[in-house]
């Protein structure tokens, strides 16, 4: 099989360019296709990007508006950033760097990569930047609302190696969460269950009976009057799964604005007085390139744990009773 051609385009300003590719046929021209389908721009911003060369083909040659439009054609350009969120709170921290491998301290609201909303003010983006590094690739990602640890790769014909741990189960990894108590929940336990996306809102996910998928050790650090500061383990890495067993165990993670309930939807303003208290604390591998023991640990702390955290009001989730088809375990190792 013949390998994709690669993007035609340089990286700019550390952001490559965007593809889409013409599913079929159904818009007479090029300038028809793209006002349709990518409806951020109008048509006058389209027909401009078109006539100024901002749009290329798989060749790299510029495609013209009056283009006919055939099926499969693919089409290069880059997003603009004009409109995008502020962020607030302090910036990423460098924890590690060699010519193997970028570690950072993200912070909450931040996204890995660029999507969505967010470009310019992606760590990626911003990483890239900062350091001139072109090819930094991310070996592993945490949510947007998370903040903590994350680890990229400097070449890129490393980054599959060390993704592999990642597949393999190979990292150590360690979360902080702040949650309600709840002293009479026998800790430590291994919690497991089936989770899958939430047909109704595609930016969350729920558990289900069913054959588990994902398994967190959970272990209680330290009470902290009404919360408690948890550790928590995972064993697999499902989208949003601390979030999701912790809330199963009836200790919701305070600013946590998806479970038990969704406060907001995923294109609305976060709140910055309330980010979730979710944090990537420790990440630790055996490196497959050099052979080292690689081991970090995050100087963030979580403004709840810390007793900075506003008083509960209405909009506080409350907690929720484990679904069907979950399974805890209590006397788990937290490993």
């Amino acid at each position: 099989m013949a390998r994709a051609a690669l993007p035609p385009l340089p990286l700019r300003d550390g952001v490559g360019p965007s593809c889409v590719a013409v599913p079929g046929a159904g818009w007479p021209t090029v300038l028809d296709f793209l006002a349709e389908r990518l409806p951020t721009l109008t048509r006058d911003e389209w027909q401009h990007r078109l006539d100024s060369g901002q749009v290329l083909d798989a060749q790299g040659h510029p495609v013209a508006a009056e283009l006919p439009c055939r099926g499969g054609l693919r089409l290069f350009y880059y997003r603009g950033w004009a409109d995008e969120p502020a962020l607030d709170g302090a910036p990423e921290q460098i924890v590690f760097q060699d010519d193997w491998l970028v570690v950072a301290d993200k912070p909450h609201f931040m996204p890995v990569t660029p999507g969505g909303r967010f470009v310019q003010r992606s760590l990626l983006v911003r990483l890239r930047r900062r350091l001139g590094i072109d090819g930094l690739s991310p070996i592993h990602r945490i949510d947007r609302e998370t903040a903590g640890l994350v680890a990229f790769a400097v070449q890129p014909d490393t980054r599959a190696g060390y993704q592999a741990l990642f597949r393999d189960r190979a990292v150590h990894k360690r979360y902080e969460a702040v949650a309600p108590a709840l002293p009479a929940l026998a800790l430590p336990r291994t919690h497991r269950s089936r989770l899958v996306p939430d047909p109704q809102r595609f930016f969350v996910s729920r558990e289900e009976p069913g054959a588990p998928n994902s398994e967190t050790h959970v272990t209680r650090a330290a009470v902290l009057g009404e919360h408690a500061l948890y550790q928590l383990h995972p064993v697999t890495g499902q989208r949003h799964q601390l979030r999701l067993h912790l809330c199963a165990l009836g200790a919701p993670i305070l600013g946590d604005a998806f479970y038990p309930r969704v406060l907001r939807g995923a294109g609305e303003p976060d709140d910055p007085a309330r980010p979730l208290q979710l944090l990537a604390r420790e990440l630790a591998f055996d490196d497959p390139f050099t052979g080292q023991r690689r081991q970090f640990t995050s100087a963030l702390q979580l403004a709840a744990a810390a007793r900075r955290w506003p008083p509960a009001d209405a909009g506080e989730p409350a907690p929720q009773s484990s679904a069907r088809g979950a399974t805890s375990v209590t006397g788990a190792s937290g490993t």
